[in-house]
């Protein structure tokens, strides 16, 4: 498993040792509950607008700071924390 620079809390860390013990295994899935995954994660991660916002450097620089800590582009954290915000 790759592992990057995150943090992880005691009952992640220890999951994650669950499974590189290989305690953990994929459960049987049908190729309809498959599809329906694929459908969602697809629409998910669709990407197909563009916006331009004026933000701070400051902000900015925090913001790259940030994601750098979570392993992340900036952009994707942006994203992701919108995306948190609106659901």
């Amino acid at each position: 498993m790759t592992k990057k620079n995150i943090k992880l809390d005691r009952e992640e860390r220890e999951i994650l040792k669950a499974v590189d013990r290989g305690e953990y295994v994929s459960a049987p899935m049908s190729k309809k509950e498959m599809n329906a995954l694929r459908w969602a994660a697809r629409n998910t991660l669709l990407k197909n607008k563009t916006i331009s916002i004026r933000i701070s450097e400051r902000d900015l620089l925090r913001l790259k700071a940030k994601a750098a800590e979570e392993g992340l582009p900036y952009q994707t954290l942006i994203t992701s924390t919108l995306h948190k915000l609106v659901r």
